[in-house]
């Protein structure tokens, strides 16, 4: 496995994962692996060798790089030491892909800041199916049920890819709120626009025909995550037929009807865990049409 040099694991990861300043990143990696602090963990080929990274492990990881929080709406506002406060009461972690970060149901006793990644927001219905409500893309607050007045998660939030995030006591919410210009400011907004966003899901789900639906899916998922290639407009996490399914609350088998039909008109292409917006015009006056 070919590994990265700058921070000593796989470079894959780094190529997809690392996108702040590499000094918050560097912080992150030494949090989560403090093997990988010092420079004499390195051997010739650039990899840290077993034996140094076992002597070291017990080591005390240095602090997180304000950096990480600097352009990040809640906490664009607070000044560098404002930003140090808030970084030494939190904990961060590493989630791998699929992980349920919590549980619809269970204490709230954590809230939560998404590094890296995207989350899916699972709701469970009173007759035991499965709908993702949202996607939460990195550079977002979620796990706010204390912003939402409950004691509970309402939701459950699984990693759609790996992803990296800090959380904080809940506790500390009415802290935040009262002491840091802007964090109660933002907050809310983030919390508006969800709740709007799930009203237009409603709407759709009661006046709309299932195309419509499926586009209007495609369309918010490509316009918050969206990345282009030569193709189009890709998807930037891995997606499934059976997640649109959920999110359109139809089946599995109407949304593959539906999108192989639209990959013969060129509309889509889809792959293993990918889908592709290939022609977002047609696909916009698709999700009008029944309006």
């Amino acid at each position: 496995m070919k590994m990265c040099e700058a921070f000593c694991f796989p470079f894959d990861w780094c190529c997809t994962h690392i996108t702040a300043t590499p000094a918050a990143h560097l912080a992150l990696a030494q949090q989560e692996w403090p093997c990988f602090v010092d420079g004499d963990l390195f051997d010739g080929s650039g990899r840290a060798t077993m034996q140094n990274a076992v002597m070291t492990r017990s080591r005390t990881a240095p602090r997180l790089d304000e950096s990480l929080l600097n352009n990040v709406p809640p906490f664009s506002k607070l000044d560098s030491r404002q930003i140090r406060e808030i970084l030494d009461l939190a904990s961060s972690r590493r989630y791998d892909e699929g992980v349920a970060v919590f549980e619809e149901g269970h204490d709230a006793d954590r809230f939560y800041m998404l590094l890296d990644g995207y989350i899916r927001v699972v709701r469970i219905t009173p007759g035991g199916e499965q709908v993702i409500a949202l996607h939460i893309p990195s550079g977002q607050l979620f796990g706010i049920a204390r912003a939402l007045g409950r004691t509970t998660y309402p939701a459950t939030a699984i990693t759609a890819v790996e992803s990296i995030a800090l959380s904080w006591p809940t506790r500390l919410w009415d802290q935040f709120t009262a002491h840091y210009d802007g964090f109660a400011t933002e907050t809310y907004r983030t919390v508006g626009t969800r709740v709007g966003e799930m009203n237009t899901r409603i709407m759709e789900m009661a006046t709309q025909q299932v195309e419509q639906r499926i586009a209007n899916a495609l369309l918010r998922l490509i316009n918050q995550t969206g990345r282009k290639v030569a193709t189009g407009i890709e998807i930037d996490f891995p997606i499934t037929r059976q997640d649109l399914s959920e999110m359109t609350g139809t089946t599995l088998h109407t949304v593959s009807r539906t999108l192989s039909a639209w990959e013969k008109q060129g509309l889509v292409a889809s792959g293993r865990k990918r889908i592709t917006v290939s022609d977002p015009h047609q696909l916009v006056l698709l999700a009008n049409a029944a309006r």
